[in-house]
C-alpha cells in the first residue's frame, strides 16, 4: 500500500489578541472573589514564557459570565470561521480546488456542534456533496497527531484520494470565573485560539511522506488531563504531574511507537513536539536527552500564541518546515486518556 503524502500545511488564527500582562491584569479582575487563591497562582503568568495569545473574542467578553448556550454559539461561530480560513489555505497550497477533495478528518474538543463544524461549513467551501467526514472529539492537545495520522491511513487506503485534515480549538471559551479550581487560574495564563489544517494525499508532490504512526495510552490516569462538562462551561483537567509525568514516561513510549515503525531515536533527525507549557517542553528534552534549547520552535510557538491545544502542534511543524524539514522528524503530543500520540514524517 502507497503511503501518504503530505501536500500542504496551513494555520490561521482568530483576530483578538490578547498580550500576556494584559491577561495577567484582566485575570486579577475577574477573580476578584478569590484574590488569595490568584496571589498564589498568579506567577504562572511570569513563568509560562508567553508574550501573547490570539482569542476568539475580546478580553471584555472574559470579565462576564457565560453559560452553556453564549459558549456554544460562540464554538460554533468562530470555529466555522478559522475552519473555513485554515482549508481555504491548505487546499490552495495543495494545488488543488475544494472539489478535488474526497474527505474531511475535523478534529476539535474545545466544544460541541451538531451537526458538525465540518458539514456546516462544507457547501459553502466548495466541498463535494459526496465529501466523506470523519470528526473526531475528545482528544485534546494530542488531536493534532492523531488527527493528522487518521487522514493519512485514510489516504493511504484509497490510493489518489485526497483528505483535507483540519482542526480547531478555541479553548479561551473554557475560562471559567465561578471555580475554586486552581486549574482554572492556570487555564488562563495558557490558553489560546487557533486552527491548523493539512491536505494529504498518495499523489501530487508532497512536502513529506507518512512513515507511519502510533499511540501510547496510560491506563488509570484519566484524572491527569482532560474537560469536565459542568454547569455553566467546559472546566479544564491540568494535573501538576503533567511535567514529571512526561519527564518519566515519555522516553519508553517513544521507543516503543519507533519500535513498531522499525525505527529508533537514532533514525530521527528532529522532534516536533506539542508545547503544551514551558516545564512540559522542559520535561520532553529531558526524558529525551536533548540538549536545553533543542525545541527551539516549539518555545517560539508557545511564545506567541500560547497553548492551542490540538493545532498548536501544526504550528510547530510548518515553522519547521519554513525552516527546512529535516530527513525525518517525529510530531509527538499528549492528551487526555493519558495518551502520548506519535508519527514520522520523512521529508
Amino acid at each position: 500500500m502507497p503511503s501518504a503524502k503530505l501536500l500542504s500545511i496551513a494555520t490561521a488564527v482568530p483576530p483578538n489578541t490578547v498580550s500576556q500582562s494584559d491577561a495577567k491584569s484582566a485575570a486579577k479582575a475577574m477573580f476578584r472573589g478569590r484574590a488569595a487563591l490568584f496571589d498564589r497562582l498568579a506567577g504562572v503568568f511570569d513563568n509560562a514564557l508567553i508574550d501573547r495569545r490570539s482569542t476568539v473574542a475580546p478580553i471584555d467578553w472574559y470579565r462576564e459570565p457565560h453559560g452553556w448556550q453564549e459558549r456554544t454559539e460562540l464554538y460554533v461561530a468562530a470555529t466555522e470561521a478559522l475552519f473555513e480560513e485554515a482549508a481555504v489555505r491548505a487546499i490552495a497550497d495543495a494545488g488543488l480546488t475544494p472539489d478535488k477533495i474526497d474527505g474531511v478528518v475535523f478534529v476539535s474538543t474545545t466544544g460541541i456542534s451538531t451537526p458538525s463544524i465540518d458539514a456546516r461549513v462544507a457547501p459553502r467551501l466548495g466541498l463535494r456533496p459526496d465529501i466523506r467526514r470523519v470528526p473526531m472529539f475528545g482528544l485534546g492537545c494530542a488531536g493534532g497527531v492523531t488527527g493528522l495520522a487518521t487522514a493519512a491511513r485514510l489516504a493511504a487506503a484509497e490510493p489518489g484520494t485526497n483528505w483535507l485534515f483540519v482542526t480547531v480549538e478555541t479553548c479561551s471559551i473554557s475560562i471559567r470565573l465561578d471555580s475554586d479550581d486552581p486549574a482554572a487560574i492556570v487555564a488562563t495564563a495558557l490558553f489560546g485560539d487557533g486552527a491548523a489544517s493539512a491536505v494529504l494525499s498518495t499523489e501530487g508532490k508532497g512536502i513529506a511522506t507518512v512513515r507511519g504512526a502510533g499511540e501510547k495510552l496510560w491506563p488509570d490516569t484519566l484524572g491527569i488531563m482532560g474537560w469536565r462538562v459542568e454547569d455553566p462551561g467546559l472546566a479544564v483537567i491540568f494535573d501538576r504531574a503533567i511535567p514529571p509525568f512526561v519527564e518519566g514516561e515519555l522516553e519508553l513510549a517513544i521507543d516503543t511507537i519507533l519500535a513498531d515503525l522499525d525505527l529508533t531515536r537514532a533514525d530521527i533527525d528532529r522532534y516536533c513536539c506539542h508545547p503544551g507549557g514551558t516545564k512540559v517542553v522542559d520535561a520532553i528534552e529531558k526524558s529525551l536527552q536533548l540538549p536545553v534549547g533543542t525545541l527551539d520552535l516549539e518555545r517560539d510557538v508557545l511564545r506567541a500564541q500560547g497553548n492551542m491545544s490540538a493545532p498548536t502542534v501544526l504550528f510547530v511543524l510548518k515553522a519547521l518546515i519554513a525552516r527546512g524539514l529535516p530527513p525525518r522528524v517525529m510530531m509527538t503530543a499528549f492528551g487526555p486518556g493519558f495518551t502520548c500520540a506519535g508519527l514520522v514524517l520523512e521529508a
